[in-house]
């Protein structure tokens, strides 16, 4: 009986690495087919903690599917990244009601203070800065994520101080 072709993926260089091997069971499990990029991506995104452009490539050539394609859905959904994050993440809400309400001061905040702009992370790796279009709790606008925690009606030196706690940075006095 004849293999069907989408049904074995070539085997990356680095098999040995554990994580090849879920985003692999992951792909198998659904027959190597395009329908599976996004569970794909997700599995390769919880293991590598981003997704790099090998990555990507080696799962565009598994799912038979244009790197175009596969690399348009990863920056098409804010829950990918395609750079390393740092230790700890700070995602600032900009939907219509935290923006109005001030999170645009929130960023620069965050930015001045940390050194970095929304996408980069702080040169010891401590904090990654991100923007989200909507978090959806426009009640509490503005409104930070703190390593997957949600701050409301927040200050800029509020959410400096929370994000100082959270790196372990010495407040000032």
């Amino acid at each position: 009986m004849a293999t069907p072709v989408n049904a074995q993926a070539p085997s990356p260089p680095q098999l040995s690495d554990k994580r090849y091997k879920l985003l692999e069971a992951t792909m198998r499990r659904y027959g190597y087919q395009g329908h599976a990029l996004i569970e794909s991506l997700h599995t390769a995104q919880e293991a590598f903690g981003y997704l790099d452009d090998f990555t990507l490539r080696y799962i565009a050539k598994s799912l038979h599917l244009p790197y175009s394609r596969v690399l348009g859905v990863a920056t098409f959904y804010n829950y990918f990244t395609l750079k390393p994050q740092g230790e700890h993440a700070c995602v600032i809400c900009l939907g219509t009601a935290c923006y109005i309400k001030g999170a645009p001061e929130l960023v620069k905040a965050i930015e001045d203070h940390y050194h970095i702009k929304v996408g980069g992370t702080t040169e010891d790796k401590k904090l990654s800065l991100l923007v989200a279009r909507c978090v959806g709790s426009c009640a509490l606008a503005p409104v930070a994520v703190l390593d997957g925690e949600v701050a409301g009606k927040l200050q800029p030196e509020e959410l400096l101080a929370r994000v100082r706690a959270r790196v372990g940075e010495e407040v000032p006095a």
